[in-house]
């Protein structure tokens, strides 16, 4: 059997996976841990980064890929058992959990979306969004676009739903329209938001600012992994791809030949898309404590509660307890 070190920088060049032996037929029949995994998303890099070094292996893991379509297609699976965890917004989580579902929550990135606009746009801020076309990724009830209404009321005394135009789709599709000039704004997720930058767009807000209006003190990861809690065994399952998962973060933090690996599914065919996707990433690697991020994310829930209401939460007005994954 090969040296753990060893086997870690063979499988860093990509070399790893023919030298296994006896022990890769083993990790192969290892039931497999059930990954969903969205086509346009970020959550594809870690997997692959896990994989390449040799981290599922190292903890008793066999993760299991599966490409689905969209965050609904996504949390149906989830909830019908057809794949064991999902990267999800933490409000839907939360509600979950209200509803009494035993379902924990392990902080993937705070990487948020922005609202983002031409390079010659004469929108300055977002009192001047009043009378646009504004894209929106996530539907009516997006936090991020609760928030803005929230703000733009706060800041600028104007209902945005009423003074601008909305426009909602999925997150390609609008970043499509505001590159074409068929939007004014758009209000998108990170990694859509860093395509555009790198083409010259400009953020006229960030969603983390928008929080920061609310009180929030740090970062919050918006969206994590949701898993099911189970037995004993299962939850071992979960501390394990925590770690995995954490590891490969640091990695991917310290070592720029893992990004190489990474570059086919990032889909950044130029340096500057593909320098802002990687640093957007790496800026959203949590690292708060979960007791101080747990508390932000309170502070910011009760607000959306406050705003959003039952259609947003469920019955659930408070984070409930128990929901952030604590390694048991």
């Amino acid at each position: 059997m090969m040296k753990r070190r060893q086997f870690l920088a063979l499988a860093g060049a990509g070399l790893g996976g023919g030298l296994l032996g006896s022990a890769g037929t083993a990790w192969a029949q290892l039931p497999p841990l059930r990954v969903g995994v969205l086509s346009f998303g970020t959550v594809e890099w870690e997997l692959a980064a896990i994989r390449a070094l040799g981290l599922d292996e190292a903890a008793g893991l066999r993760i299991d890929p599966l490409k689905l379509a969209s965050n609904d297609a996504a949390r149906i699976a989830f909830l019908g058992d057809a794949v064991d965890s999902i990267v999800s917004d933490l409000l839907w989580a939360a509600r979950m959990r209200g509803e009494g579902r035993d379902i924990v929550f392990l902080p993937f990135s705070a990487s948020e979306g922005a609202v983002m606009r031409a390079p010659g746009s004469t929108i300055a801020t977002v009192a001047d969004l009043a009378g646009k076309r504004i894209g929106v990724a996530g539907g009516a009830l997006d936090k991020s676009w609760i928030l803005l209404q929230a703000y733009a009321r706060h800041q600028a005394g104007i209902d945005l739903a009423k003074v601008a135009e909305p426009v909602f789709g999925a997150p390609p599709l609008l970043s499509m329209k505001l590159e074409q000039g068929e939007l004014d704004a758009a209000l998108l997720y990170w990694n859509f938001c860093a395509r555009l930058e790198a083409k010259g767009f400009k953020r006229l807000i960030g969603a983390d600012e928008v929080a920061r209006s609310f009180g929030v003190e740090g970062p919050i990861s918006f969206i994590g992994y949701v898993f099911k809690r189970g037995d004993e065994q299962h939850d071992k399952r979960i501390a394990a791809f925590a770690a995995a998962s954490r590891q490969a973060k640091q990695a991917l933090a310290s070592q720029e030949a893992i990004w190489a690996q990474l570059r086919p599914l990032m889909q950044a065919d130029d340096e500057a898309t593909y320098n802002v996707l990687r640093r957007t990433f790496l800026t959203g690697i949590p690292n708060r404590a979960i007791a101080d991020e747990r508390a932000d994310a309170a502070k910011l829930y009760a607000k959306l509660a406050e705003l959003g209401g039952e259609k947003l939460v469920g019955k659930t007005a408070t984070l409930p307890e128990g929901l952030y994954w604590a390694g048991h």
